[in-house]
């Protein structure tokens, strides 16, 4: 009974502390004047990984890699799939021609260069987890001097406009949504995972199934949320911001603690995880929008993949 009351009251939490840190993030942005799409691409992505962060670094130190991976490249391939997915059977999700040049890019080529080094070594060891740090850190510089530059644009316009919330209560509703999110997708996790081992299943079938959909619920229900609230900058920045964030960061901090090996689902895995992404931008591409339709199909492509894992 406990494991479906962590699942249930984990949901619970996960929602509040999502609608919250989406009314703070968004204040934020319209405080400083920063594009809500950055906000999305970094406090509310961070936030929303959280969850991953915790499962992967905790397998890393047990000693179950092929959780912390299949976890942070299942929970990538559920963020473009049904986040993303789910968002544009709700409305319309528009895309900015920068987002498709170098952000949308950019988490294709960190899932590239993981499959890189696990192919050259069979493993991804500690000095190459270094590497993937050292390229977040890029990554995140990239989004200071962007915000930066958005503010400084701004400068001229009219600040009374921007004073949603006063800043105190912005960081009460960031901290204490990213406080939620975390212990939510916690919960989840822990009473969705005991669930599926009663019933037998394997490490990398439950990092790629129960505890990517798992940890994935932050940026599912924010997203969600987000795109509710008319943010939909801050819905598509959140699935971009945590699939880059899942590969350099969490995956960074788990092989610096703990060399990663490769197995070949492994490797079937992340190339899903690249193809799905590159079928996403095709969609993009001809009106810079997610209509119903791709959303559709990429809901229906995910249930297609899911059924092939669970049979391999």
């Amino acid at each position: 009974m406990l494991k479906y009351i962590l699942l249930i009251g984990g949901f619970v939490i996960l929602i509040k502390g999502a609608d919250f840190c989406v009314d703070g993030s968004s204040s934020v942005a319209k405080r400083l004047r920063v594009p809500s799409l950055i906000i999305g691409m970094t406090i509310v992505a961070m936030g929303t990984s959280l969850p991953e962060t915790s499962v992967s670094v905790t397998a890393s130190i047990a000693g179950k890699n092929e959780l912390a991976i299949s976890n942070a490249v299942g929970s990538n391939i559920f963020n473009l799939m049904v986040v993303c997915g789910l968002c544009a059977v709700l409305c319309p999700l528009p895309i900015s021609g920068e987002t498709l040049r170098k952000d949308f890019p950019l988490s294709i080529l960190a899932a590239g260069a993981l499959l890189g080094m696990g192919w050259l070594g069979r493993s991804v060891d500690r000095l190459e987890g270094a590497v993937l740090l050292v390229l977040f850190a890029m990554f995140l510089a990239n989004m200071v001097l962007s915000a930066k530059k958005a503010r400084e644009s701004s400068s001229d316009g009219n600040a009374e406009e921007y004073r949603i919330m006063p800043v105190w209560k912005c960081l009460l509703f960031i901290l204490g949504g990213i406080a939620g999110i975390a212990a939510g997708g916690q919960m989840v996790v822990q009473g969705a995972s005991d669930i599926a081992r009663s019933f037998g299943m394997t490490d990398n079938l439950i990092g790629m199934t129960v505890v990517a959909l798992g940890t994935s619920l932050p940026e599912l229900v924010t997203s969600v949320v987000a795109a509710k609230k008319n943010e939909l900058d801050m819905a598509l920045g959140n699935v971009i911001g945590s699939n880059i964030f899942n590969i350099l960061f969490v995956l960074g901090i788990a092989t610096a603690i703990s060399p990663i090996g490769f197995s070949l689902l492994n490797f079937i895995d992340v190339i899903a995880l690249i193809a799905v992404s590159l079928l996403v931008m095709t969609f993009c591409l001809p009106r810079r929008k997610l209509l119903r339709r791709h959303g559709i199909a990429m809901l229906g492509v995910y249930a297609v993949y899911t059924a092939y894992i669970f049979i391999r």
